[in-house]
């Protein structure tokens, strides 16, 4: 689990049902997984956390993934390039600058 002083970036992507849509496809998903794990390491920039499947406010099908560091912007440009290339529609990340639990914390939108 990620320290409570390190800064979170959450992308959330809604996936499309079916047998042709993205829920469908994991290997798409998992590819997303390794490309964002990597480009965090290799800029040193935190810690990537598993995706996790749910579903959002709306009942639609939703893709999370989560990073954590100790700056929320370094962590975005390191995982932008594969986020922008995930085909998955709409998306948006939230960049927080303090802990994911922190009520003070603040927060920048992007969408994708």
């Amino acid at each position: 689990m990620a320290d409570v002083s390190e800064h979170v970036v959450v992308a959330r992507f809604r996936l499309a049902p079916g047998p042709s849509g993205t829920a469908t496809n994991l290997h798409n998903v998992y590819a997303l997984e390794e490309q964002l794990a990597s480009a965090i390491e290799t800029a040193g920039a935190g810690e990537f956390e598993p995706p996790q499947f749910g579903r959002d406010e709306s009942g639609q099908n939703e893709l999370v993934l989560s990073a954590y560091g100790p700056d929320a912007n370094r962590l975005f440009a390191a995982m932008e390039p594969a986020l922008r290339s995930f085909p998955a529609r709409p998306a948006s990340v939230l960049l927080r600058y303090g802990a994911y639990d922190d009520p003070n914390a603040a927060e920048q939108l992007v969408r994708l």
